[in-house]
């Protein structure tokens, strides 16, 4: 057995050697490759690293959906931050601060319902629409459409052979009444 001092020297040494290479990049990519040492090495590659040898992108700075997506969290609080101060501050509170000109207070309850009287609306249209396209239960529609395929009937082989697997097909209503209602006893 190898002691902890020996395991320690060797993870070291190899961390080393994976250090001084000079395509190893710390990534949570991966890729397995074969170092000119012919031993099977990994090394941490970036795919969005362009040709430059010391693993810095071409392109500087954030990506555009980054930007937008801090932009996009940071306007939101600051809205919600003045729409709970319009809406619970009292009047004389916003005098003193100076601000005067600001919405009716009606409008920090009416648009709120009105937006969840919108979605609750449409999603009860969405449920109706979806009843009215609906065939009834009482018809073949809802049995067979134009996709539906009667399952092919294979002549008999000879003793031993031994058959084909079926095509894929739809299992018929009676077949499926016998299998679910039929008593077996």
């Amino acid at each position: 057995m190898r002691s902890i001092g020996t395991l320690r020297c060797m993870k070291n040494e190899t961390l080393k050697e994976a250090m001084e290479e000079p395509h190893s990049v710390s990534s949570p990519r991966r890729i397995l490759s074969l170092s000119k040492k012919k031993r099977a090495s990994v090394s941490f590659s970036d795919p969005d690293d362009k040709a430059s040898g010391f693993g810095l992108s071409g392109e500087h700075g954030p990506k555009p959906s980054e930007v937008y997506g801090f932009v996009g969290s940071i306007t939101t609080v600051v809205a919600t931050v003045i729409f709970f101060t319009w809406a619970y501050v009292p009047e004389h509170w916003l005098h003193a601060v100076g601000i005067y000109y600001y919405p009716s207070r009606y409008w920090a309850l009416a648009v709120p319902t009105y937006i969840v009287v919108t979605v609750a609306l449409a999603l009860a249209f969405y449920i109706g629409l979806n009843f009215l396209s609906t065939p009834p239960p009482t018809s073949l529609n809802t049995l067979f459409d134009e996709f539906t395929r009667d399952p092919s009937i294979f002549g008999p082989l000879g003793e031993g052979d031994e058959l084909p697997i079926e095509p894929l097909s739809d299992i018929p209503i009676n077949e499926i009444n016998r299998l679910m209602f039929d008593d077996v006893n």
